[in-house]
């Protein structure tokens, strides 16, 4: 692995290039590779201040990952074996996850360690999604050595560090040929994690999910992506890793917990962008840049945010009204509210199904409750509304249906389950033919999302498994958890709602929230208010449980895990504060 050349010197890759671009019109990922290692664009690496440290030219990912796949192979790696990687953005992974492809093995990406549960968790949950992909080796960073070793160990797999393993020799072999069908990666999606499920991609899906990817996004002359998103995540493994070499864009990179840090150093980066700029996040991205900048702040002398003219959002549901904070809070800069381009994908489907078309921006429809809860208009009560996101339109050669629980297909307006079908389909759920049965039907994903279509555009109103349904109504959590965050003192991610069953044995919705306030009697108060509040939404009394901060799960990807939150509820891993009546 070249090391990173510490100087004043250091010049990011280019916009452009003399060499034509192609739209991941490749048979495999191998081509891919082998065809941006020609052009002069690159990945380029920085620090927590948005320095570059590191350019990465094509070209030489390519050169240390065909060394890297030479090692491998020297170790006994064959076609179709599984090589987990710890996902750190870097060099290292990049080579290490072309370098499986070159010797046709199946890169598994894994998460970092996170600042949250601590090294048995860590190690738990590694253990398990080492004993779901079956690897023949685990290789990771250095400098967590130690608690990679221990989850290696546990499953019987080889662990090695990546420093080690580029220290063997790199002896030439001959390199097994790769075929559109063959299976290109392992995905594990960021909720996966005690019961994990890997999604096996094929060749032929990634590239079809990446074509349909950059002629959706119009991707052309002078554009650059920037990314802080985790290379363990579909969005930004695919999205910002893959889709960039796959279609040869320049790339500037942020660490995932440098930005957790000094998210502002995002919206840096792009400002030092001199092409266009193609960023991508889920809302919380964009709620935490917002909330940092104060109302004094002019942010028109540190941000010029005028060449973005893409700034995607999914991987989570999409909130308007942060979408809005965050125009507010930077329009000044010169940011467009047509930039915004929200999207819907999934895992199972490689990564996109929809994008809203460039250069619409955020389309809102009001849906009344009763619609979205499926009950007959209650009319003693006002009628109260949700703004939904319009996803945009299927990409190139994707359908979409909405189904009711009997499998038929629903008209527009009318909310359903979410099917879509298409060539970037996942293959299957690896070794677990049950479940792909399940998911794949005559061709066609079940999403396990709930929506409805109008002229031709996708709106997601939310889980069907996160639905909580009291006395035969839906509620959405997103809807109560959202009526809570319009307290004074909290921030989007603070509240967890589901539903629990109370001592006479019926379901009540219950409400964890993050409490910042530490007097026994303002705790009672906030306890109060947060009832009152989610009655008026709800119409019926809660559970209200004050939580320390910081102590709701959330997934590799930053995401909330309601399941995972009410689980650790529930068997007393969660200890709410104590209060009085």
């Amino acid at each position: 692995m070249t090391e990173p050349q510490l100087n004043t010197a250091l010049v990011s890759t280019p916009n452009d290039c003399p060499l034509p671009r192609r739209l991941s019109d490749f048979a495999t990922l191998n081509d891919a590779i082998d065809y941006a290692a020609r052009s002069e664009k690159g990945l380029n690496f920085h620090d927590m201040r948005g320095t570059l440290v590191q350019p990465y030219p094509y070209c030489e990912m390519r050169e240390d990952a065909l060394a890297m796949a030479y090692r491998l192979i020297a170790r006994g790696v064959k076609k179709d074996d599984r090589i987990a990687l710890i996902a750190e953005t870097g060099p290292e992974f990049a080579a290490l996850f072309c370098a499986c492809i070159y010797a046709g093995a199946w890169p598994v990406p894994l998460p970092l360690p996170t600042t949250f549960g601590g090294r048995d968790s860590y190690v738990e949950q590694l253990a398990v999604q080492l004993s779901s992909s079956d690897p023949k080796m685990l290789i990771y960073p250095p400098e967590i050595s130690e608690m990679a070793a221990a989850a290696a160990d546990a499953q019987g797999c080889t662990g090695m560090d990546w420093a080690t393993l580029a220290e063997a020799d790199a002896t030439k072999c001959d390199l097994p040929p790769a075929s559109p069908d063959d299976i290109c990666y392992l995905q594990y999606s960021s909720g996966s994690t005690r019961f994990p499920t890997g999604v096996a991609v094929t060749h032929k899906a990634l590239l079809h999910n990446l074509y349909g990817h950059s002629t959706s996004m119009a991707v052309g002359p002078g554009d650059r992506v920037v990314s802080w998103l985790p290379w363990y995540h579909d969005m930004g493994l695919v999205g910002c890793f893959l889709s960039p070499i796959a279609n040869q864009v320049s790339i500037d990179y942020l660490k995932t917990e440098h930005f957790a840090r000094r998210p502002l150093a995002w919206l840096d980066l792009i400002s030092r962008n001199k092409g266009t700029t193609l960023s991508y996040s889920p809302t919380f991205g964009y709620d935490i840049c917002a909330r940092r900048i104060s109302s004094q702040s002019h942010v028109e002398d540190r941000f010029d945010l005028s060449r973005w003219r893409t700034a995607g959002n999914g991987a989570d549901m999409i909130r308007p009204d942060v979408m809005q904070h965050f125009i507010n809070a930077f329009a000044d800069a010169g940011f467009k509210a047509e930039a915004f381009t929200p999207s819907y994908g999934l895992a199972e489907a490689t990564l996109g199904v929809t994008v809203m078309p460039p250069g619409e921006g955020i389309r809102v429809e009001l849906v009344e409750e009763e619609r979205l809860s499926g009950t007959p208009r209650n009319l003693d009560r006002p009628a109260r509304y949700r703004a939904i996101v319009n996803c945009g339109k299927p990409m190139p050669d994707m359908k979409i249906e909405i189904r009711d629980a009997n499998g038929n297909a629903r008209g527009d307006h009318q909310i359903g389950t979410v099917w879509c079908a298409g060539p970037s389909l996942m293959h299957s759920y690896f070794r677990n033919s049950e479940a792909t049965k399940e998911a794949l039907v005559d061709g066609w994903l079940d999403t396990g999302d709930m929506g409805y279509v109008a002229d031709g555009y996708l709106y997601i109103v939310g889980r069907a498994k996160d639905m909580i349904i009291i006395n035969g109504k839906n509620h959405w959590p997103q809807d109560i958890e959202w009526a809570v965050e319009q307290l004074p003192g909290f921030n989007h991610g603070d509240i967890a709602a589901f539903s629990v069953e109370d001592d006479g044995g019926e379901e009540a919705p219950a409400v964890l929230v993050h409490c910042r306030v530490s007097e026994p009697e303002e705790r009672v108060k906030l306890r109060d208010s947060i009832r009152e509040k989610v009655q008026a939404v709800t119409g019926m009394n809660c559970v209200v449980e004050l939580v320390p901060p910081r102590t709701l799960p959330r997934t590799s990807s930053g995401k909330l895990s309601r399941a995972k939150a009410k689980r650790q509820y529930l068997s007393g891993e969660i200890e709410p504060y104590t209060l009085a009546a």
